[in-house]
């Protein structure tokens, strides 16, 4: 992690003796990733938390789980559909002040939620308020930070930041859950509200908008980068790219099973597994326990995902990931019950590993589809997956609501899971890259 130093770099003379490394001194590059990192984490912690509410918002307002979820689907969908624009925001006004404003948002949209008394608020607060944050500080802003601090070890930098959401509810998760069932959930949202604020210092102090604001190059740069000038038409370009994306087959047909995986990530299992396992009779403190347990091995598979993605076809792997989700969602109804046991540890672990491995061969096929603009394109195809997960986080609480039980939850789930199969099957391989 060490580098040569910038400034003596910059004042050396053309030809002549290489000058002494020195060695021991982190670059700043890390220090900015370790706040990426961290944020990320909380931003994690934010959106996990109304899914251990769900039972105590009940029981304190009677409202319905299809009212909850409609505030979790406002959430999920304005997380996804925010990314496009973040990076824009970013590049016009810097990464620090977007992200200091939009841990401000969150803490003040948690923090209100201690004071509402009607459905609607809780909609303004955790949809629309706690959405609007967390998605700024989603896939475009680790995207940014890497792309910025870093010419080397890229994809080590973007597989850690993108492991920090699951790291978020392995660390979250538990701890705010003991909260609700020891105190109340208001607490649980004040923890939230206080966490957002706390990190605030530390992006203020520590993240740079780019290296060239304290002097530096890039990790693993041979040359100084010069700051570039803000860029106002960023989010034209991001319109202009989806408007000719949406012309073409392979972007509906990613879009639609990315779709279905947040249907069956974050809007089902993560929206509504604790929920329907306190059904069963298990603990809430235990259900968080479980979620949180798919936060760990999601790291171990989203790592391994993109280690196949290198050496296999990504629309196969594809196929064969949603195949076999949509077969463990099919044996979940079997398997809830009032406590732990040997199978339910089974699904919880495959269903780690399989939770985000769908993104490394996702976004394989946005780069062979769509060349220099695959990043874009992969934002609005995220924006699909926070789409899914939005309709399914309402639907499956509505279905709750009617049916007095999840059972046909999983089983659609499973039956979507399948299509997202074929429809990967589907995809057209060797596209030539866009030049344009």
């Amino acid at each position: 992690m060490t580098q040569t130093t910038d400034a003596a770099a910059a004042s050396a003379p053309g030809p002549g003796p290489a000058l002494p490394r020195r060695r021991g001194r982190v670059h700043r590059a890390w220090w900015v990733a370790a706040v990426t990192f961290v944020t990320i984490i909380g931003a994690a912690a934010f959106r996990s938390l109304p899914g251990i509410l769900t039972d105590p918002l009940q029981e304190d307002f009677g409202w319905s789980r299809g009212t909850i979820g409609a505030a979790v689907s406002v959430n999920l969908a304005l997380y996804g559909l925010t990314a496009p624009f973040a990076a824009a925001l970013m590049d016009r006004f810097g990464i620090r002040r977007v992200v200091a404003v939009a841990l401000i948002v969150i803490s003040l949209g948690s923090g209100l939620t201690v004071w509402m008394d009607s459905a609607w608020q809780l909609i303004l607060c955790w949809g629309l308020l706690v959405g609007l944050g967390s998605g700024s500080m989603a896939l475009a802003f680790a995207a940014t930070v890497t792309n910025r601090w870093f010419t080397e070890r890229r994809g080590l930098v973007t597989g850690v930041l993108t492991a920090a959401a699951a790291s978020g509810q392995l660390v979250f998760l538990p701890l705010l859950s003991w909260i609700v069932e020891t105190y109340d959930w208001r607490p649980a949202a004040v923890t939230v509200a206080l966490a957002a604020l706390a990190v605030v210092p530390f992006v203020w102090l520590l993240l740079h908008d780019h290296p060239a604001d304290v002097g530096q190059k890039p990790y693993g740069a041979k040359e100084f980068v010069p700051k570039p000038p803000p860029v106002p038409g960023a989010a034209r370009r991001a319109l202009t790219v989806l408007l000719s994306a949406v012309r073409t087959g392979p972007f509906w047909l990613l879009a639609g099973t990315f779709a279905i995986c947040g249907a069956s990530t974050n809007g089902l299992i993560q929206t509504h597994f604790v929920p329907a396992a306190h059904d069963h009779g298990m603990p809430l403190t235990a259900a968080a326990s479980m979620l949180a347990v798919i936060g760990v091995f999601d790291v171990v598979g989203t790592v391994a995902s993109g280690w196949f993605t290198d050496r296999f076809e990504p629309r196969r792997l594809l196929a064969v990931y949603y195949a076999l989700r949509g077969v463990s969602l099919l044996f979940l109804p079997m398997l809830l019950a009032p406590s732990i046991h040997p199978p339910m540890v089974f699904f919880i672990v495959f269903y780690g590993l399989d939770w985000v491995a769908t993104v490394p061969p996702t976004l394989a096929l946005c780069r062979e589809h769509y060349g220099d603009d695959s990043a874009i394109v992969f934002g609005w195809v995220l924006a699909s997956h926070q789409i899914g997960a939005a309709l399914v986080a309402f639907l499956g609480g509505a279905a709750r609501d009617h049916f007095g039980s999840y059972d046909v939850v999983w089983v659609a789930s499973g039956a979507l899971c399948a299509a997202a199969a074929l429809m990967a099957l589907v995809i057209r391989r060797h596209a030539a890259p866009r030049s344009d």
